[in-house]
């Protein structure tokens, strides 16, 4: 069981938490992420680490409110316990200087980028940054993005804040007129085909961070399995980097669809559940 120690509201539906974790802070690794499981009933969530500090015993994650369990998630405050945080798991990005590195975070994707550039900054990299989002109200960390970036591009699809487009149309205007050594997506597996297909176009090496469906997170189950190089991967154990010209998105995108009935069925009887408590309380 681990504690809560901050809690911050980075937009309506994304979460940031600082959990008092100090053995997997004191092992974790840019690219790596962690299973959460609020209490004895509830579901395993794989989340990335999007921060962490070794010497306070701390790490940190950002998650969006999409389904029962990161909805219950986001209720927790600081001071309350969660009751699984395993980790870290998966493995760490390959830390080196490349030379010149574009790191492109969508969405909540942002969160895991910010730890990547971090450390390849450390190492001498010079840090394009390229973070997106569908509206301003979904942005966050633009500061912490700043700080480990040579240079920063912020793009919205409705054009709320910075400019108005896609991070695939920032990228491909700073490819024609820069020499990439790297370029790391993580975002919406949408966005990361897109950025693959970009990349590939003018072969440049590129790396995306899968986050597919995921149960025990240690290789057993085999949901996460993932076709790279046509060959099946878990990409818990053998990722969840890998390159991005490798993988079958098609086929990802398909097994990510399987369940969203079933979760929407979930959402709206645990709401049920929760207003009926709550007549039964007020009576």
């Amino acid at each position: 069981m681990v504690k809560i120690i901050k809690k911050e509201v980075l937009t309506p539906q994304i979460k940031l938490m600082v959990i008092d974790a100090p053995r997997v802070a004191r092992h974790a690794k840019a690219g790596q992420f962690v299973i959460v499981r609020i209490n004895e009933e509830g579901e395993r969530i794989p989340l990335t680490i999007a921060d962490f500090d070794s010497e306070k015993g701390t790490v940190s994650i950002i998650f969006q409110e999409v389904g029962k369990s990161t909805i219950q998630l986001g209720e927790l405050n600081e001071g309350d316990h969660i009751t699984d945080f395993v980790g870290p798991l998966g493995k760490e990005i390959e830390e080196k200087n490349f030379g010149h590195v574009v790191c492109v975070g969508g969405g909540v994707g942002i969160a895991p980028i910010y730890p990547k550039a971090k450390v390849l900054k450390k190492l001498g990299n010079r840090i394009t940054s390229i973070i997106g989002a569908r509206s301003s109200d979904l942005l966050f960390w633009e500061d912490r993005m700043q700080s480990v970036s040579d240079a920063l591009y912020v793009t919205t699809d409705d054009g709320s804040y910075g400019e108005k487009g896609f991070v695939t149309s920032v990228l491909d205007r700073v490819i024609q007129k820069e020499k990439i050594d790297l370029v790391i997506a993580v975002g919406p597996l949408m966005m990361m085909k897109m950025v693959s297909l970009l990349t590939k176009k003018y072969e440049l090496p590129t790396l995306v961070s899968l986050n597919p469906i995921m149960v025990d997170g240690t290789g057993m189950c085999g949901c996460c399995r993932v076709t790279v190089g046509k060959e099946c991967k878990f990409t818990c154990v053998d990722g969840p980097v890998f390159d991005g010209h490798s993988v079958d998105y098609d086929e990802l995108l398909a097994r990510q669809r399987n369940y969203l009935e079933e979760e929407k069925r979930a959402v709206e009887n645990w709401l049920m559940k929760k207003a009926e408590e709550g007549v039964h309380h007020a009576k």
